[in-house]
């Protein structure tokens, strides 16, 4: 059994970072990489911390993880340092823990028992746990490509490369179908190769990852859009089933603030993309904070991105906005009480490298030069209102204070709106619901026979980890429509809602 008294003896620490002034100047990850001797030790004490607790809300689907992970069980035989089990419980629910141990928000810790008191110091590290037992399954060669005993003779098309639908991918393909995956990039991986900045997750990762799922059988096609180049009757023809894992890139637009239409004021894709891809190798990009007073609009994960990104290009300065005020340092049990995703300040790597964020604070106006360039802001002092019957919000002046910033690129990294309107849809004779996305039934099947769905394009722009639960459960519902029955597990449900996020 696990040591139930690790979380005394041992304070949680978190992985170290290289220094600030070192780690600016390039686009390698954030953190130090240790000798592999050191790393485990240190892992192995974290791990430690886990009492495998009576019931382990940690690997909830509701509050903790949607994909399940068996955390109690991989945390104890890394005490034990039986890394090679450990491999095996970990990839027993989650096809890509060096994805989710780099990038999820980590729900699980939110909903870690010891979580609850200030005074147990802190939740077990569970992503650096689950990171480390990723990176033994490569060094020491845990990992083999799968095989079906069996091919079933059926064909599937998966649309879209992104977690989801490599996850449906690397599924099906197990169960014995031949899967193609279809990329209308010129690259492999969505939003895992041009939406997360290098630092954050380094593309090798990613590609050797690829690597194993051609080993394993599935073909990929890039530079190839589904309507466009290849017609939805061609894919019909040729496959038993498609699996749409589009994504919901529609970027959310400020199209209510005087000054909008002045240059330099980009949606924050604009500015992710062609970062990533000069990161490639493909060119400088022309969307570049060098030399540039930034401001980023938005608090979330992808301004976060922005900040960190326009700080390695070299900006003046970075600024953050933020209209909502700033969220308290612990848990408010009144607002988000445990296990649930608290509200609480996130600060990621990025806040501590340079710039300034502000909250409790909107645009009034983009002020541009004669040229129509954006060069200041005109902001206010704002409160966010929530009409308690309607639900709406509304952004209201607290004063008649107005402050001016220079502000040379203008980054709007407010959200998503959904799936990108796209020629796919119309030609399958599918619509958007409210919400942006496509709906589907509770076997993951849209309208269209045949045609399955999954990811942000299902359930909106959300974590890396549900969308890839959403892809695993949907190759279940393919396997079983294609073939009557399957033993693939589902995580998820289609109407699951994190309490979490």
């Amino acid at each position: 059994m696990a040591d139930p008294k690790g979380f005394l003896r041992y304070e949680r620490v978190d992985p170290p970072k290289r220094p600030r002034k070192e780690r600016v100047g390039d686009w390698r990850e954030v953190y130090v990489e240790l000798a592999p001797e050191e790393r485990d030790r240190q892992v192995r004490t974290q791990a430690t911390r886990c009492m495998d607790c009576g019931i382990p809300f940690c690997h909830s689907g509701s509050a903790g993880c949607p994909l399940g992970n068996l955390i109690p069980e991989w945390n104890d035989l890394v005490r034990q340092g039986d890394w090679g089990r450990a491999v095996d419980r970990l990839h027993a629910t989650n096809n890509f823990p060096e994805f989710t141990g780099k990038l999820c928000p980590a729900p699980c810790e939110a909903a870690c028992v010891l979580s609850i008191s200030p005074d147990s110091g802190g939740a077990v590290s569970i992503k650096r746990v689950e990171e480390t037992i990723a990176e033994h399954a490569w060094e020491e060669g845990y990992l083999r490509a799968e095989h079906a005993a069996v091919p079933t003779g059926k064909a599937v098309a998966v649309v879209g490369s992104g977690p989801a639908g490599l996850a449906a991918a690397q599924q099906l393909v197990r169960a014995g179908h031949e899967v193609t995956v279809f990329e209308r990039d010129d690259r492999l991986g969505g939003l895992l190769r041009y939406g997360i900045p290098e630092f954050k997750m380094e593309k090798k990762v990613l590609d050797r990852r690829l690597a194993q799922l051609r080993e394993e059988g599935v073909r990929f096609v890039t530079s190839c859009e589904v309507g466009v180049d290849v017609t939805v009757e061609q894919l019909r023809e040729r496959f038993d089933a498609v699996v749409l894992a589009v994504g919901a890139l529609r970027g959310r637009d400020d199209t209510t603030t005087p000054g909008r239409e002045l240059k330099g004021i980009h949606l924050a894709m604009e500015h992710l993309v062609p970062a990533n891809r000069e990161c490639e190798g493909d060119g400088p990009t022309p969307v570049s904070a060098e030399g540039k007073h930034v401001v980023i609009i938005g608090g979330g994960d992808t301004g976060a991105d922005c900040y960190g990104t326009a700080i390695r290009q070299g900006a003046l300065s970075v600024t953050q906005l933020d209209r909502y005020p700033q969220p308290p340092s612990t848990r408010d049990d009144s607002r988000s009480p445990w296990p649930t995703w608290p509200y609480i300040l996130r600060t990621y790597p990025v806040h501590e490298e340079a710039g300034q964020r502000r909250f409790a604070v909107g645009v009034q106006r983009f002020v541009g030069d004669d040229d129509g360039h954006v060069r200041e802001l005109e902001l206010r002092r704002v409160e966010v209102r929530k009409d308690p019957e309607t639900g709406h919000r509304e952004v209201v002046p607290v004063d008649d204070e107005v402050e001016r910033i220079p502000a040379d690129l203008v980054l709007l990294a407010i959200g998503f709106e959904g799936v990108e309107h796209m020629p796919l849809l119309d030609e399958l004779g599918l619509s958007l619901n409210g919400r942006g996305t496509l709906s589907c039934g509770a076997d993951w099947q849209t309208q269209v026979p045949g045609v399955f769905v999954c990811g942000d394009a299902h359930r909106g722009a959300s974590l890396v980890v549900w969308a890839i639960a959403e892809g695993r459960s949907a190759a279940r519902a393919v396997d079983e429509y294609l073939m009557g029955e399957s033993d693939l597990p589902a995580p998820v449900h289609p109407t699951a809602l994190p309490l979490a996020v």
